[in-house]
């Protein structure tokens, strides 16, 4: 069969492309190999580790924090197969949901392997090894990525495990040690902390989440210290040994010095991700990579090859399933012939701990390092009076304005839902908004949201609530 389109990886990025493709009349085929679209987003990421995380906060909250405010439970218990049968039902639920949006959108799903087999061609490996190629006018990679390995330390994915073990461990491990404080680790880190393990995070360098702005993330570090995670920043890990009742895991100062041993039931590697694009044909195809391993392509998502284009985690950019998806529609209107773009200036990022960290945009660091007079609005959570009502008062909001434009080029977040109070910001940053603007914006009383006003007012320094 002929095409207009075909999709080789059925994620984010894949499956809005393919449905934006759907609806503008292109003939579109999606290949997945995985046997469920979705991707690792909806698959063993984004969706699971929020189910996880979502019901981990309820059974913390349960255990601690209801009493406090007059509701007494008595015989609380963990019951971890359920909790996990909730989060696969929500992922079955999901993946069901895209495979109707292909059928609904008249694009073709094509389960097995694709590779680029030619100009115009996608062969595609069934489970059961039959092979078909798919004829193609446009072909669109879109193949995501994979944990990235640590050299000398073996994935079993039960006791040494990725973000995909540390999502089904069938029992919560009294240690865990998580190697990488970036979001992933510290997200499932949180996960098991709050159901009862002790979580040691281990990382390279001096600070968690290494590109985030410097105040929100020693903030950010000192909430989960509170909580009860232990850090051993400056430090690297040199081996991981199996034992019969546990593992041993060597870790030594980055910058060398005496090495130690700690003790884990499960160790979580999470040292971050890389582009997948093994089996894939390109170099064949004649498709140029680059010295990391990701696809370039020249701003409208186009390869160095005609009619091959590139998106999501496989191409260039933040490693997100929100930016993925803009690349896919964006992708498929310029194959379609329209027009499409991404801003990449505004592309939030949120941390979906308990609190919750968000942000978009430049950090102070960035502004600095450019050379860019900016001013900075804060504002303290524990001044909001819903944050207080709640008693969830740890955090701040950020905002910072550039001072030649006088639009705000970034905020920066830690409070409980900041990752939904980050769209707000979004709209006002495409939109050319100053901080005057926010703050004069009326916002509803009383609610989280007001942080972000009063955080602006304090760029011009009117802030009125703390």
């Amino acid at each position: 069969m002929s095409y207009d389109l075909v999709i080789i990886g059925g994620g984010p990025g894949g499956y809005n492309a393919a449905i934006r493709a759907g609806q503008l009349g292109l003939k579109t085929a999606i290949v997945e190999s995985r046997g469920k679209l979705g991707g690792t987003c909806l698959n063993v990421g984004c969706i699971p580790s929020k189910a996880l995380l979502h019901a981990s906060e309820y059974y913390e909250a349960a255990a601690k924090t209801f009493p406090s405010m007059g509701v007494k439970i008595s015989g609380l218990e963990l019951d971890l197969p359920q909790m996990l049968k909730q989060k696969e039902d929500a992922v079955d639920g999901l993946t069901k949901g895209v495979e109707f949006l292909m059928r609904k959108n008249k694009v073709d799903y094509v389960k097995g392997f694709g590779r680029i087999a030619g100009a115009g061609k996608v062969e595609v490996t069934g489970a059961d090894g039959a092979k078909q190629t798919l004829e193609t006018k446009n072909i669109l990679i879109a193949t995501g990525s994979v944990p990235a390995p640590l050299p000398g330390i073996d994935i079993d994915e039960e006791r040494i495990v990725t973000s995909t073990g540390a999502l089904s461990l069938k029992q919560v491990p009294a240690k865990m040690i998580v190697i990488g404080a970036g979001v992933i680790g510290l997200e499932l880190g949180s996960v098991w902390r709050r159901l009862g393990a002790e979580v040691t995070v281990v990382e390279f360098l001096d600070k968690i989440t290494p590109t985030m702005d410097n105040e929100i993330s020693t903030a950010f570090q000192r909430v989960l210290k509170k909580q009860g995670m232990k850090f051993e920043l400056g430090h690297k890990v040199t081996s991981v040994e199996r034992l019969r009742s546990g593992l041993e895991v060597t870790i030594e100062p980055a910058k060398g010095g005496q090495a130690r041993t700690l003790e884990a039931d499960v160790v979580l590697v999470s040292i971050g991700r890389k582009p997948f694009t093994d089996g894939l044909g390109l170099e064949s195809a004649g498709v140029k990579t680059d010295a990391r391993g990701f696809i370039p392509h020249d701003g409208h998502f186009k390869t160095n090859i005609e009619g091959i284009y590139v998106i999501g985690d496989v191409t260039t950019g933040p490693m997100l399933a929100h930016k993925a998806e803009d690349e896919g529609i964006a992708a498929a209107q310029i194959i379609a012939g329209q027009w499409g773009h991404v801003n990449y200036d505004v592309i939030p990022n949120v941390i979906y701990t308990d609190p919750e960290v968000a942000s978009v945009g430049k950090t102070e660091e960035e502004l600095k390092a450019e050379g860019i007079e900016y001013k900075v609005g804060k504002f303290p959570m524990m001044a909001n009076s819903r944050a207080r009502t709640n008693h969830e008062t740890e955090g701040l909001v950020k905002v910072l304005e550039d001072v030649a434009s006088k639009r705000v080029v970034g905020v920066h977040m830690i409070g409980k839902g900041v990752g939904e109070m980050i769209g707000e910001v979004c709209v006002a940053m495409e939109f050319g908004a100053s901080a005057e603007d926010i703050a004069r914006t009326c916002h509803a009383h009383p609610t989280m949201s007001e942080a972000i006003k009063e955080a602006a007012k304090g760029v011009d320094g009117w802030t009125m609530q703390s």
